[in-house]
């Protein structure tokens, strides 16, 4: 019987994805579901440990034509996990295949990602008149790259692709369907950012936008000094506040903001903290306050929130 890995092994090469040897000898996989919808579509879901840490360059399908490739990472619920790694934030990355970017594994992270990669041509038919409000995805191919936060449609999506036991019937319809279904909860999301015009990205500006992300997210209790955050950039405060907005989809303080709510919201469905033990815990003095902009970003005030859990 073959092991997960010589399974995922022979997707990647008869979709044309180039692993290379550090991503095949340096994980441990742990779990595994692979789906092709060939020549437009295909996505597989992964969950793998670090065994040792290195760097490599993202690629995509070389058999999808003009692909973008949706990155679903940290995303997937597992109760049973063995020994201790470090987990990361969820989120969603976008790019397409033409502007492969670099991506750093440490030695301990547990890594978990459901990918999607589509043809632009299928992507932009399927949109059909709202493919002009995402331009930047299909107009010249240009090297972007887009992030974007999780919303809970998308992690019950996930979880759905990855934890539902699968259908008795039409299984490779069903897998379908999901992949859409996963993409039409995305672009819902990126419809609501704001509006920014797209330029072409270096290496270097990725990197340095990234660092401001990671200094953002250290301190959730406090927000970052601009100064502060100019320097790690390497940038001026325009070209830094205009690549974030870019990347992120809003400016540096909503997207601090989201992310302490985003925090706010697991303290308390997770931990089963008080409202109050909460809102202190994040920074705010004025509970009137923090339930005002829990509920601009989650949704519904704190105190009703965590009634809904219980």
């Amino acid at each position: 019987m073959q092991t997960d890995k010589q399974v995922f092994l022979q997707f990647a090469d008869k979709i044309g994805y180039d692993i290379g040897k550090n991503l095949a000898q340096n994980v441990e996989i742990q779990y595994q579901k692979i789906f092709d919808f060939l020549p437009e579509l295909a996505m597989f879901a992964a969950s793998y440990v670090v065994k040792k840490s290195f760097t490599r360059q993202t690629t995509a399908p070389k058999l999808i034509k003009d692909s973008i490739c949706f990155f679903f990472l940290n995303t997937i619920e597992q109760p049973n996990r063995k020994g201790k790694v470090q987990e990361e934030t969820p989120y969603v990355s976008v790019f397409p295949a033409a502007a492969s970017h670099k991506s750093y594994f440490k030695k301990g992270t547990r890594k978990e990602i459901v990918s999607i990669s589509v043809s632009a041509g299928y992507l932009k038919d399927f949109l059909k008149e709202d493919a002009q409000q995402f331009r930047f995805l299909f107009d010249g191919y240009n090297n972007f790259l887009v992030e974007e936060i999780m919303t809970d449609d998308i992690l019950r999506t996930v979880n759905d692709i990855v934890k539902r036991e699968e259908p008795g019937a039409l299984k490779s319809y069903y897998y379908k369907l999901k992949a859409i279904e996963l993409l039409f909860y995305l672009f819902q999301s990126l419809s609501k950012r704001e509006k920014s015009v797209h330029q072409k990205l270096s290496e270097n500006d990725i990197q340095s936008i990234y660092k401001v992300r990671d200094k953002i997210m250290s301190s959730l209790n406090k927000p970052s000094n601009i100064a502060a955050l100019k320097q790690i950039a390497g940038m001026n405060e325009l070209k830094m506040r205009k690549l974030f907005t870019q990347v992120f989809g809003m400016g540096i303080y909503d997207y601090y903001q989201h992310l302490r709510m985003k925090e706010a919201a697991r303290l308390l469905r997770d931990e089963k903290l008080l409202v109050s033990e909460v809102g202190y815990q994040m920074g705010f003095e004025n509970l009137s306050h923090f339930a005002r902009v829990f509920e601009k970003h989650i949704g519904k005030k704190p105190k009703k929130y965590s009634s809904e859990l219980r």
